[in-house]
């Protein structure tokens, strides 16, 4: 409750910065005087009262009238909280703070602050046990002297004529001095107060205080023994994103080489890969920074191969390689390592535009080699190989970084020559009884990656068998999996055959391999598994085949083996009757794709078909479900609409001039014979308001092919007809919105859902765009009102009489 009130202060003052705001509300000041008369007030109350005074001073009217009631110094000053026991408690300190940080918007308050002892309150609480405490005080500090520079400086501050304001003047002294003070705590909140500063300030001015503070930056980097180098990276990396620093001198990238050359390969590679997402990073220091990105793998395959066999990664290292080399030869370090390394591999290769070059050919043959180590199918060449194997055998966090980049590496160019030795390894993870279930699940994405690829090269005959041989090694395994007692193999076998329907459904030897296997039958079987889960793939899956066996150009010749009938019945048997969300959410989801790519008709009368579907949908539980039928009949909609001739894109409006009666009522039929309308006028009244929002959209869309702007119905002028009256209930009936228990099944209370006439009454006639204003609106509007507070309130104290006409 006092965090809700709190946030109603602050938009309440925001929106009126007035004195009178407290000079018309004496209950405030007697609020805070009562509560610091108090001998011994409790800390949250304290903290509010803080958090409350710090607000209404923002506004330096206010900050005045609460002056003169001697009250900010009594809060915030010398003979405040701060020297009392209660201060011992972190949420009055962190009260403090935060009031603080309210009041700081204008120079009584600074001055207040800078004279009053609170700037050494401030600087103490930036080492506060309480890491919240600590946070907020360093974040102050960072206000306060963005705020004191760029108020009170007239002219702006260049390195020849630094006068810096008196608070500004207090902060950076006391940065300078924590930084040379050799106390490792105190440099390390100077050094989090700087990161945050560059991270956020691009004023001109920050590059005066970066020159003052350069050099010891630099000796820091020197200094072997420094617990805090890793905030080094952060912090060089945050004043390199700074526009400020873009045409600066050789100087900071001199600093930035220096640093990639004296961190430790951990600390310096977040450093290098946030410089090369840079646009402005000079390019020596880009192929500085991709250098000791790629150390670790190039270690990884000099360890591997066999001297002189092929050639590192790298001509050159940037630091020496032994550094490297001991963390890798650490059972503690490195498996750490290496997935730090990956992790940031992975996200360089999803960039569109890299300005460096990735030697892509020798970085799979680095990560074919780290597979081939945690699984232990690689003989080591070397002392460093046998060390590295053993730590890395059966490490699952490696093989999980290492197979993401390897999927990603599918994309570039130029690795086909070792195609073949890739797919020994993945075939290798695959096949293996000792691959993890999430190792196998990431085996799967990576090799259904590497398969696309196969087949954009498969043109030489050499190369279509060489296929033809992993397809069918693949399906092999593929059928095993899909016969797992493990359900996450299942799974993640189910999620693999989509995902490879999806991209090579259309390849002659991927559909003959396909359907030569048993994965098909597989497949449906799994369809009544008794995990949710894996049925909901086993849908997903099935509905993908489809497009192979059923609805292919030309569909297999095999005899009654795939019965289209029969699988059609068993996914709307699961619709409408598994207990379960999300198998029943995967069936409406693959009824819809067939009906989007024009397959349904094969099945049986589109309309029926739809008809059907919706009648069970609507009764669903799940609202995702109920969701799901509305887009199957957004997407009917916009296919009937198009054959009919009214628009030549789903929901176009049509205008008057090319209105046709005869299309349109057609289409009004086809619609009402459907159920449509009855399903969505009950859905504007769904308890979960994603789906009332879809069905208002859709109505609207429809609306717009019936009635050009300029000809909706007045529904003053329609009350006195039959179906007028239904319709004015209806329109009363939508405004309760959920609460409209009483919504008709059956065509109760005047209103025909399947009655052509009547649906074209009520479309023209509800205010569906008002509907669609309430639906939009957030309930924060509610949940964020005095009202909806003073209920919190009232719940917390109890409702009996005299407190609620205390509160309100």
């Amino acid at each position: 409750c006092r965090e809700k009130l709190l946030d109603w202060f602050r938009s309440l003052t925001w929106f009126d910065p007035t004195v009178e705001l407290v000079q018309d509300n004496p209950c405030l000041t007697e609020l805070i005087s009562s509560v610091l008369a108090l001998p011994e007030p409790s800390p949250s109350i304290l903290s509010f009262t803080l958090q409350l005074a710090g607000i209404l001073a923002a506004s330096e009217n206010r900050f005045q009238h609460l002056q003169q009631e001697k009250l900010l110094g009594r809060l915030f000053g010398q003979e405040g909280p701060r020297g009392r026991a209660v201060w011992e408690d972190a949420s009055v300190r962190s009260g403090w703070v935060k009031g603080v940080h309210s009041m700081v918007h204008h120079q009584p308050a600074l001055h207040f602050l800078c004279s009053g002892g609170g700037m050494d309150v401030i600087f103490a609480l930036q080492g506060d046990p309480s890491l919240f405490v600590a946070s907020a005080a360093s974040q102050l500090l960072v206000h306060m002297l963005t705020f004191s520079v760029e108020s009170e400086t007239s002219k702006p501050l260049s390195p020849k004529d630094c006068e810096w304001p008196a608070c500004a003047q207090m902060i950076k002294k006391h940065v300078e001095d924590s930084l040379q003070s050799g106390s490792a705590s105190h440099i390390e909140q100077s050094l989090k107060l700087l990161i945050s500063l560059f991270g956020s300030c691009y004023a001109a001015w920050t590059e005066v205080l970066w020159s003052d503070i350069a050099k010891q930056i630099e000796s820091f980097l020197m200094e072997e023994t420094l617990q805090a180098q890793h905030m080094l990276a952060n912090l060089l990396l945050n004043v390199a994103r700074s526009p400020v620093f873009c045409d600066t001198e050789g100087s900071f990238w001199a600093l930035v080489t220096s640093a990639l050359e004296h961190l430790t390969p951990v600390q310096a590679c977040p450093l290098a890969v946030g410089l090369l997402k840079l646009c402005k990073c000079p390019q020596d220091v880009r192929i500085q920074a991709l250098t000791v990105l790629l150390q670790p793998m190039d270690c990884i395959l000099r360890a591997a191969s066999q001297p002189l066999e092929y050639a590192g990664l790298l001509d050159e290292s940037v630091s020496d390689p032994v550094t490297v080399e001991s963390l890798l030869s650490s059972k503690t370090s490195c498996a750490g390592l290496l997935c730090q390394t990956l992790a940031h591999l992975e996200k360089l290769l999803s960039l569109k535009h890299l300005r460096v070059d990735l030697p892509c050919v020798s970085l799979l043959r680095s990560l074919m080699a780290i597979l081939q180590f945690c699984n232990g199918l690689l003989s080591p060449a070397s002392p460093l190989g046998t060390t590295i194997s053993r730590n890395l055998i059966n490490c699952f966090r490696v093989q999980k970084s290492a197979l993401d980049v390897l999927a990603a590496l599918s994309e570039k160019k130029g690795c086909d020559t070792l195609i073949g030795s890739l797919f020994d390894v993945l075939l290798a993870y695959l096949e293996s009884p000792n691959t993890s279930p999430t190792v196998l699940k990431k085996a799967f994405q990576a090799t259904s990656k590497w398969l696309v690829r196969l087949q954009e090269l498969s043109c030489s005959n050499s190369q279509c068998q060489q296929t033809e041989k992993i397809l069918e090694d693949v399906f092999v395994v593929l059928q095993k999996r899909l016969c797992s007692p493990c359900w996450e193999v299942r799974d993640s076998s189910l999620e693999f055959l989509t995902a490879m329907i999806k991209c090579l459904k259309d390849q002659d030897g991927f559909r003959q391999c396909l359907l030569s296997s048993e994965v098909p039958r597989l497949t449906e079987n799994l369809l009544e598994d008794p995990e949710s889960y894996v049925r909901a793939s086993a849908v997903t899956a099935v509905g993908h085949l489809a497009f192979v066996t059923y609805f292919a150009p030309e569909p297999p010749v095999a005899g009654n083996q795939y019965n289209k009938e029969s699988t059609v019945a068993k996914l709307q048997e699961i619709l409408s009757t598994d207990s379960e969300g999300f198998p029943r959410r995967a069936v409406i989801s693959i009824f819809t794709k067939w009906l989007r790519e024009g397959c349904t008709a094969q099945l049986e009368d589109t309309e029926q078909f739809v008809s059907r579907v919706i009648q069970t949908v609507e009764h669903d539980l799940d609202w995702e479900v109920r969701l799901g039928g509305l887009e199957l009949v957004e997407v009917f909609c916009s296919q009937t609409i198009c054959q009919l001739g009214l628009s030549e894109c789903p929901y176009a409006p049509v205008s008057s001039a090319v209105t046709s009666s005869t299309p349109q009522n057609e289409l009004l039929r086809v619609f009402c014979r459907a159920k449509l309308f009855g399903f969505l006028f009950r859905s504007l009244c769904d308890c979960d308001k994603p789906v009332g929002q879809r069905a208002c959209d859709i109505l609207i869309g429809l609306r717009g092919n019936f009635y050009p702007v300029s000809t909706l119905e007045n529904p003053q002028e329609i009350e006195d007809s039959p179906a007028g009256r239904g319709i004015a209930w209806l329109q009363r009936t939508l405004r309760q919105g959920s609460l409209a228990q009483n919504f008709p099944t059956d065509g109760g209370n005047g209103v025909d859902f399947q009655d052509p006439e009547s649906m074209m009454v009520a479309l023209g006639a509800i205010d569906l765009l008002e509907l669609h204003d309430e639906l939009n609106k957030s309930s924060d509007h509610v949940e964020e009102s005095p009202q909806s507070l003073l209920q919190d309130i009232l719940a917390t104290m109890g409702t009996i009489e005299e407190n609620e006409v205390d509160c309100y």
